[in-house]
């Protein structure tokens, strides 16, 4: 080792950093301007890359039910105590209904005042109602009974093989229950899936590399096939869309963020890499693994995290709530068609209902809508046609508006609960953004934890 010349100090060795063009997000941003170019100049082209796309989110579908029931099972048992479990539920439960309902609630207010639908004086009788026939059945079949009863897996192992969210999470929460109280006979089951879950975050990881290519093929596809001038011809909507989500995001959720300690533009950009994915994907569940890995790493508690974020996925739709009341009262108005205070409390109440009941449903926004317009008879389910051709754009927004809602209240309801550690949260949040690190050691309290950098 060299040495220093007396009274002079080695300068100091800067840590290696990723070049920039190394950088998962700059890598996905790319391969979003480049799919938005293919689609738009090759539109059939475009269209044909769907397939890239597709094969991205079924790779990250493959690893969600084990990520989730692997998170959520060795954060409860690692619990001393279970009553914990009980109140953490009921906070997020609590959170989740207000929000929700208050998304609800500004969609329709701010939809009376800008009124994005006036003026277009569609004619009902020249609607297409076959081009939302199907979506209409889907939401028929949707009932708030029957997706209570659909929680149910039929076996442990089928909750797996389908690859549902809610059934996953309700066998994990008993299986983690049961494997606290069994206590010490059950504590090499527990050490065995530790041990697997670190393997699943570094599959996580590796899963991730692919993003950009995924990304691509998905871009390209929504731009080949919808064309940029479909949101011309209803740009109005988009627009009152997208500023109102934005709104929510910096007003709403950066107040609450604000009154818990942290802001929510430094959590926007500690995420941007799953942001950027989501935007490039259209799909919020593209990014959940790597969000859960994230919250943890950033000092929230691995049984907060595991039971608010999948729970959040089903329950906790801020952008699609939004984007319930206002697309309706935007078809009524369209259409011409007067809707009185009474029926649009009615429309809220219906919403709150249909948001929850087809939760989880893949284009559970425009299913959510039809189920609703369903019961509202003033408004017909045929305008629904209407939007059908931006909807893929406007899915965007919602699952953008989705991802950082649940994320905020993760670490909300860990500071609630006392199970947030500060200081991770403010190195996150102040450093450069985090790469998806590698599983911490998950008996280590938040406090004890190390970002791990990835390979």
């Amino acid at each position: 080792m060299p040495q220093a010349p007396a009274g002079r100090a080695l300068p100091e060795r800067k840590p290696f950093k990723k070049p920039i063009h190394g950088q998962l997000y700059v890598q996905v941003l790319v391969a979003i301007g480049l799919g938005a170019i293919v689609g738009h100049y090759w539109p059939a082209f475009g269209e044909s890359l769907k397939p890239l796309g597709d094969a991205f989110i079924k790779l990250v579908k493959m690893i969600i039910a084990p990520v989730i029931f692997l998170t959520i099972v060795t954060g409860i048992a690692g619990m001393r105590d279970l009553g914990s479990f009980g109140r953490v539920a009921a906070k997020a439960f609590g959170y989740f209904l207000f929000f929700s309902t208050l998304a609800l609630i500004i969609g329709l207010i701010v939809a009376n005042v800008v009124r994005p639908g006036h003026g277009l004086n569609i004619d009902p009788a020249t609607l297409d109602a076959g081009a939302v026939a199907r979506y209409a059945d889907q939401a028929h079949e949707t009932t708030v009974v029957g997706f209570l009863m659909n929680i149910i897996p039929n076996t442990i192992f089928s909750a797996f093989a389908d690859g549902n969210i809610l059934q996953v999470l309700f066998v994990s929460i008993l299986f983690g229950s049961a494997l606290a109280v069994v206590g010490e006979a059950g504590r090499p089951v527990l050490s065995f899936l530790e041990a697997v879950s670190a393997a699943f975050f570094k599959l996580v990881a590796i899963v991730m590399k692919a993003a950009p290519i995924g990304a691509f093929g998905a871009f390209a596809f929504t731009i080949g096939a919808y064309g940029i001038g479909a949101i011309a011809n209803l740009a109005a909507l988009v627009a009152t869309f997208y500023l109102t989500s934005a709104l929510f995001i910096g007003i709403v959720l950066g107040a609450v963020a604000w009154a818990n300690g942290f802001s929510i533009l430094k959590l926007v950009r500690y995420l941007r890499e799953e942001l950027l994915l989501v935007l490039g994907t259209s799909s919020s569940e593209a990014a959940l693994p790597s969000l859960i890995q994230k919250l943890e790493q950033a000092g929230a508690s691995r049984s907060v995290v595991g039971l608010v974020v999948p729970t959040g996925y089903s329950f906790n739709l801020d952008g699609t709530n939004i984007y319930m009341t206002m697309a309706a009262l935007f078809i009524a108005q369209a259409l011409n068609i007067d809707l009185s205070l009474q029926d649009q409390i009615v429309l809220l109440l219906v919403a709150m209902l249909s948001s929850k009941g087809a939760a989880g449903i893949t284009g559970a926004g425009f299913i959510t809508l039809a189920a609703t317009l369903s019961v509202v008879p003033s408004v017909p389910i045929a305008g629904m046609a209407l939007i059908l051709g931006i909807d893929r754009f406007m899915s965007e927004c919602r699952a953008l508006t989705n991802f950082i809602g649940n994320a905020t209240a993760a670490i909300v309801v860990a500071r609630w609960e006392g199970q947030l550690d500060r200081e991770a949260l403010k190195a996150a949040l102040d450093g450069p953004a985090a790469p998806i690190a590698a599983q911490p050691d998950p008996a280590a309290g938040p406090g004890d934890r190390e970002a791990v950098t990835r390979d």
